[in-house]
């Protein structure tokens, strides 16, 4: 059976060497990249991947159901750029194709933010749905897609190091990108943010990192992380809330059209 693995990209030469190495053990490694305008496709074809352009279009689940047909393997494991695969997970993922035990494979991924590994807060060890037969899976979700499947959900052993910041203005850029993407489902979804809940949440999300999720353990980086978790949340919400009442001002300027 062939072992595919998936890698979306956009500008990020800085992490696919790593990344495509780290993945030496697949029979395939399919690179989708979103339009790159530096090396990222040079590089990822010097190490021997295939590299297929496809703009993303903001779906993040439209570019992993893309990628799903541009391959024929059998079993796919899907490793962001900012990923590697760690020791011994390959051989693991092997085991699991030759018992052929059809199902959703969660793995382990360890969170590495500014050099350090992150045990506790919104920044701790998470199992991701990563690994799966390729013709059973769809994704669904604009941001923070996932799998939907009619297979049972399984955790496997083996590992990612998902370094998830490197530096601050990629922090910052992601917090933007993100902040106005959740805005944006929030709003097409009917949702809506009072100035209670501008007021109120916040302070909760940092509290519920920080202290119910022991954010506190990791030290000043786990304090900082929290407190940025708070203005992420505020954010969003004064953000939904612009749409909101841009929405109802022109709701208001039709009517009397």
């Amino acid at each position: 059976m062939k072992l595919t693995v998936i890698i979306l990209t956009h500008n990020e030469e800085q992490h696919i060497a790593a990344c495509i190495e780290s993945a030496a053990f697949a029979d395939e490694i399919l690179v989708i990249d979103d339009m790159s305008t530096d090396r990222t496709a040079e590089l990822a074809q010097s190490l021997g991947a295939r590299v297929v352009a496809h703009p993303l279009a903001g779906d993040f689940a439209g570019q992993r159901n893309f990628a799903l047909t541009q391959t024929d393997a059998d079993w796919v494991l899907y490793v962001d750029a900012d990923e590697r695969v760690n020791d011994g997970t390959g051989e693991e993922l092997r085991r699991v194709m030759a018992e052929d035990v059809r199902a959703v494979y969660e793995i382990k991924r360890i969170n590495v933010a500014f050099g350090q590994r992150m045990y506790y807060g919104g920044h701790r060890p998470d199992y991701s749905q990563r690994f799966y037969p390729r013709l059973a899976i769809h994704w669904v979700g604009r941001i923070h897609e996932h799998v939907e499947s009619e297979l049972p959900v399984r955790r496997m052993g083996g590992s990612l190091l998902h370094y998830t910041y490197t530096d601050w203005e990629r922090y910052f850029h992601k917090f933007n990108q993100y902040t106005t993407l959740m805005a944006e489902r929030q709003y097409a979804d009917g949702k809506r943010a009072s100035f209670l809940k501008i007021l109120l949440d916040p302070p909760f999300a940092f509290f519920r990192y920080y202290i119910l999720q022991r954010g506190f353990l990791d030290g000043r980086l786990g304090f900082i992380l929290a407190m940025f978790h708070g203005f992420y949340t505020m954010a969003k919400y004064v953000k939904l809330h612009d749409l909101t009442m841009n929405g109802d001002r022109n709701a208001d300027e039709d009517r009397h059209i």
